[in-house]
């Protein structure tokens, strides 16, 4: 047992390593003082007796004379670089060395036994190493802290800081390993892949060639352990959880990634974190589980966006090629990784392409189609791993799939790649054929299509932002690592949300005229699916956001914003991404930035200033510092169309990605509307300015753009200018935690009945039509397409009426609306149960096309030429004439309720002739904005609407009293002065309220602050304490010291809440209480200890939490708190702000 030889009273840096070694000793660590082994120079760094040992134990046929032959080879290693010799002896250690003894037939000698049978390994650690260098012909000595040999090699370094020494960090010690060792004792490092640091706090693992920022915390010891995120459990579970002699084996052999020995030059050398260990492990069992049964469904894992999949997958991967050799229906696989589009095609080949060595499996290759697939799939029985688009298995009438490979042990990848082929699946695809005659198509659910290529193969889906289908797919979730816990372990930094939105109101005379169109086109045939869907379109805000002023606001915006964060920290690269509704609008922008930033369209090789060497400006081509990505369509504008790159469109995009990637490229800025936003990696990207409405998955893949690791970078930013806090916060809940969206068992089964039934009505009231052709699957697309619109002509001119069970009960409804309704709810159930692809073809095809004949009913039930395009035109006209002729507001709300403090709101209380109803507005209204105080000051809120109750009782009391006194006109008229009395009172309210409301202004705190306040005012006068003086200034009794401390409050809540999942974050909200009430503390409210004053802060805090609103900079004083969100149906569109200077040292927080 290690044991410290004396101690002085101060706890110091050995008496941590102590701790540490004894740590070590508990899991099975043998403990030898480095001064105490047995080495020839204290140049040599193998412990020879431990080596030779293992060697002649494991072949007792070898002399001692070829046992020693193996010692000479493996310390004299040499190669043409020190990481070249790291990446070689790596091998030898894991595969073992090859030797021909005496006998003449050369053999793989083993230097470490990775079985659990046979000769034992020797697993020690030593501290105190010292390892003797020669620097400028003088003999120099390094010292090392702790060493882990296995079999007398030195596989993995520790280096520890002492806990006690605020100054003593473990990026001191990274800078030892990465830099002195490396300098003064490679041949050291030669044998040790591996390296910890630690300082009894932050204990983190890495490579001995990982940069600092990628050293991670190691915070589960075993499968299903609860992620441990307190700091000085960081240690222990490190030591459990990589040290423990079997697990630190089997991390070694199978868990440290060298990319193949011709990039050797490139030095890449990577060990798994803890969340990638745990999912290639629980994949791989779920994988080998499912072969066996043959359910082909191997299961799904959800990793946060950013955290590492793709070397999930390749962990995986080696794990099923060389750890399942003893499953015959394994034995050894074809992997195909298939993706959704071509840019993350690419990432895979970049990664897999370098590790055939890692791998295992053969051949690494891009498949350029199907018929090369097949080509490739039929030629072999084992191995290979494929990297294909999911667009090679979309099933089509002209072009089937069918089989393609029946073999066992092909495993199937799913990178994202389900996701575009969803709705696609779900309905039948109509198409013209050379002829121009249309044809209709009945398509397949993609796990139906996979099954279908790869009756026998096993599919696992791996996923950022999973979707219901997702597990229907590929089966239940295996592992999950969502954003909160990669943000909490460092893989990616935290997002900061930042909203600009504002509000531009629509002419009511124009949006009646515009409700008016919309009537009159029903009234002229137009479906109300059409109508809806023109409504919807409009309400979409893209002829809003595409309007010019506001386009030249964004503009200016995103320039000072840009400009001035850029400035404010000079010395770090911070790229931006602007993502826009559409492909015009972007382009617009685009005009707008050119028109007032022309020197942003300059093309240079890198901006003005920057610091670059010869050779890396040679690499980088000139570029524009902004520019829009995009695809092109057919129907582009000739402008818009020439600067996307026409045919060349490809070209173009590809050169962009390249300089966009490049750090120091003069390409700071991209405008995308769809491109970029998932898989797309650019770890200096930091802000994002968003203009397009977002939920779900969408969001949270396009916010995760900002979210990666680069140097200096705390936080990525999202810069909203469009409303999506709410989506936000629904999404983070969803992805930031540990919500399932999967279906259970039970909604699937439930589904599938229900559209059973509904099937089976449908077929009941077709009962005499010919079905038999739709659910032929040799039938003719062209004849198909033919029979759905005469199928839907038999649904509308049927003159029969049906019973239908409605909200209302039952009641009899035509023919074409019974069978309407019905399909509908035949719909909602088959897109739940349809992406498991259990439902019969001959079903799923039946489905496809009453849903079909519907649509084409639908069409047919008006007589005009009105539909949803013709309308979205004309009301696009009325909408732009709005805009142009409206007067603009910038007013930073979110505009769903009229403020009822505005002059314009007593103007139109001052319009209303009738008492009563005036009085009943103004009550409704009051109560409204009382609930919205109540979001920011719970306290006054409380006041005003216990004021306001008091009022209304007072008129219901008189009210009562009056009915039995009075009668005749006399009881009218005293009815009316009663009303008056509520009336004033209710203004009387309405007056107090806003003066306390604007009372805030006057003494000189921001609208939140007054909230925390006043609670500090009235905790003081209710308790009966002491604190601070009051003074009276222009009417309004002012406390100093309480003004001051409701400032401090505010301030740490703001630094908590910035962050985009702190809601979500029960660490963080806790963190944030403590603080608080360590502040009260220190700033001696209350003087003597109260938990009830402190319990009455913390409701005001947790209000506030509730409700919590991230300001917008540069407008704290002149905006009351309003949750801003985006709100499509409402009338009420919105517009970038005017444009603030960000220059001012306010604004640059």
């Amino acid at each position: 047992m290690a044991r410290l030889k004396e101690y002085n009273g101060h706890y110091c840096e050995s008496e941590y390593e102590y701790a540490f070694i004894g740590f070590l000793e508990t899991e099975g660590w043998k403990y030898t003082s480095g001064n105490k082994l047995s080495r020839v120079t204290k140049r040599d760094v193998l412990i020879e007796d431990d080596f030779k040992k293992f060697i002649a134990d494991g072949n007792p046929d070898l002399t001692e004379n070829e046992v020693t032959q193996i010692y000479d080879t493996v310390r004299l290693v040499g190669a043409e670089s020190d990481f070249a010799t790291l990446h070689k002896v790596y091998n030898w250690l894991v595969d073992g060395i090859q030797f021909t003894p005496k006998d003449g037939i050369a053999r793989m000698i083993p230097l470490i036994n990775f079985e659990k049978d046979g000769v034992k390994n020797v697993f020690r650690v030593v501290n105190q190493f010292t390892v003797e260098y020669t620097n400028n012909g003088q003999k120099e000595n390094r010292r090392l802290d702790v060493i882990l040999f296995v079999n007398g090699m030195p596989l993995c370094i520790m280096e520890l800081k002492n806990p006690a020494d605020a100054n003593a960090t473990i990026y001191d010690a990274w800078e030892q390993i990465n830099i002195r060792y490396w300098r003064d004792i490679p041949h050291l490092l030669h044998y040790c892949p591996l390296a910890c640091i630690s300082d009894g706090v932050k204990t983190r693992l890495g490579t001995v060639r990982t940069p600092y920022e990628h050293f991670y915390a190691w915070r589960r010891v075993n499968d299903g352990d609860a992620v441990s995120t307190l700091p000085f459990a960081e240690t222990e579970t490190m030591i459990k959880g990589v040290y423990s002699p079997e697990r630190f084996l089997e991390i070694f052999r199978d868990y440290i990634y060298f990319q193949d020995s011709i990039y050797d030059s490139d030095e890449v050398e990577i060990v798994c974190r803890y969340p990638q260990f745990f999912a290639a492990r629980l994949l791989k069992q779920s994988i080998v589980d499912f072969v066996v049964t043959k359910s082909g469904r191997g299961g799904t894992y959800f990793g946060a966006t950013g955290c590492g999949k793709t070397y999930t997958m390749a962990f995986l991967a080696r794990q099923l090629a060389l750890r399942c050799t003893d499953i015959s229906e394994i034995g050894s696989p074809t992997i195909i990784l298939i993706v959704d589009r071509d840019e993350l095609q690419k990432q895979g080949a970049k990664l897999f392409t370098k590790s055939t060595e890692f791998l295992n499996l053969g051949e690494v290759s891009v498949v350029k189609n199907r018929t090369q697939l097949r080509q490739e799939l039929g030629a072999r029985q084992s191995g290979g791993f494929y990297i294909c688009t999911i667009q090679k298995f979309c099933d089509r009438e002209d072009d089937k799939i069918g089989l393609i490979n029946d073999r066992q042990n092909i495993i199937c990848f799913s990178d994202e790649a389900h996701r575009t082929q969803l709705e696609h699946s779900k309905k039948i695809q109509f198409s013209k054929d050379a002829d121009a005659n249309m044809k209709a198509m009945v398509s397949k659910p993609y796990a139906k299509v996979l099954k279908e290529a790869f009756p026998q193969a096993t599919f696992v889906g791996f996923t950022g932002t999973p979707i219901a289908e997702t597990y229907q797919t590929f089966g239940d979730e295996i592992d999950r690592y969502t954003m909160d816990q990669a943000v909490a372990d460092g893989l990616t930094v935290s997002i900061k949300y930042h909203p600009r939105i504002a509000k531009v109101l629509l002419d009511k005379n124009k949006v009646k005229e515009i409700e008016d169109y919309y009537k009159k086109c029903a009234d002229d045939g137009a479906t109300i699916e059409d109508v809806e869907a023109s409504k919807k379109a409009m309400s979409s805000m893209e002829i809003i956001l595409g309007e010019p002023s506001r386009l030249e606001r964004l503009a200016t915006d995103i320039h000072n914003h840009y400009v001035s964060a850029c400035e404010a920290d000079p010395d770090r690269i911070q790229k931006a991404m602007v993502v826009c509704s559409n492909r015009k609008i972007a382009y617009a922008l685009l005009l707008k930035f050119k028109d007032k930033f022309p020197e942003w369209f300059e093309e240079k090789q890198v901006p003005e200033g920057t610091d670059i060497t010869d050779e890396e400006l040679k690499k980088l081509k000139p570029m524009p510092f902004i520019a829009m990505v995009s695809s092109v369509g057919k129907n582009d504008e000739q402008n818009m169309y020439n600067y996307l790159g026409g045919v060349k469109n490809d070209k173009r995009s590809e050169e962009l990605d390249a300089a966009f990637k490049q750090e120091k490229s003069n390409f700071r800025i991209v405008i995308v509307v769809d491109m970029w936003i998932t898989g797309f990696d650019v770890p200096c990207l930091t802000y994002l300015y968003n203009d397009k409405p977002l939920k779900k998955h969408l969001l949270i893949q396009t916010i995760s753009r900002v979210n990666r690791k680069y140097p200096g970078k705390e936080y990525g930013m999202v810069i909203d200018y469009i409303g999506i806090r709410d989506n936000m916060r629904e999404a983070m809940k969803i992805y930031g935690g540990n919500t399932s969206v999967a279906p259970t068992s039970d909604d699937v089964e439930q589904a599938t009945s229900v559209f059973r039934e509904e099937l089976e009505v449908l077929k009941n009231i077709f009962t005499g039509y010919d079905l038999t052709p739709f659910i032929n699957m040799e039938c003719n697309p062209i004849e198909r397409y033919r029979l759905l619109a005469k199928a839907a002509e038999y649904v509308f001119v049927s003159t029969q009426e049906l019973q239908s069970e409605g909200k209302n009960g039952s009641q009899t409804v035509s023919f074409k609306t019974y069978f309407l309704k019905t399909v509908k709810r035949m719909r909602m159930a088959f897109d739940i149960c349809q992406p498991s692809g259990y439902l019969g073809e001959e079903e799923s095809a039946l489905a496809q096309c009453f849903m079909a004949i519907a649509g084409f009913v639908r069409k047919m039930s008006g007589t005009s030429e009105v539909d949803t395009d013709s309308m979205n035109r004309a009301v696009s006209k009325m909408v732009e004439e709005a805009l142009k002729y409206n007067q603009v507001e910038s007013v930073l709300e979110s505009g769903e309720e009229e403020d009822i403090f505005s002059l314009e709101y007593f103007e139109k209380l001052s319009d209303v002739k009738m008492p009563a109803t005036k009085l009943e507005l103004l009550v409704k209204m009051l109560r409204k904005q009382i609930k919205e105080y109540g979001k920011v000051n719970r306290l006054a809120a409380k006041t005003y609407q216990e004021m306001l109750e008091k009022t209304i009782a007072e008129y219901h009391e008189r009210r009562k009293h009056l009915s039995a006194e009075e009668a005749g006109e006399a009881q009218e008229q005293v009815s009316e002065d009663i009303i008056k009395i509520a009336t004033e009172q209710a203004l009387a309210i309405l007056r107090a309220m806003n003066e306390n409301r604007e009372s805030f202004r006057k003494i000189g705190l921001t609208f939140e602050e007054k909230a925390f306040y006043d609670i500090l005012i009235s905790m003081r006068d209710q308790y009966d304490f002491e604190y601070g003086t009051d003074k009276e200034v222009d009417g309004i009794v002012i406390n100093d010291k309480c003004k001051n401390l409701a400032i401090k409050v505010k301030e740490i809540i703001d630094t908590k809440s910035s962050f985009a999942d702190w809601l979500n974050n029960q660490n963080v909200r806790d963190q944030l209480k403590l603080e608080i009430k360590i502040c009260l503390v220190k700033n001696g409210y209350p003087p003597q200890y109260s938990p009830e004053v402190f319990k009455k802060v913390m409701e005001q805090v947790e209000n506030f939490e509730e409700h919590s609103i991230t300001e917008d900079v540069g407008n704290e004083i002149d905006n009351s708190a309003k949750i801003y969100q985006y709100e499509p149906e409402h009338n009420v569109m919105k517009v970038a702000e005017d444009s603030i200077h960000y220059g001012d040292s306010k604004n640059n927080q």
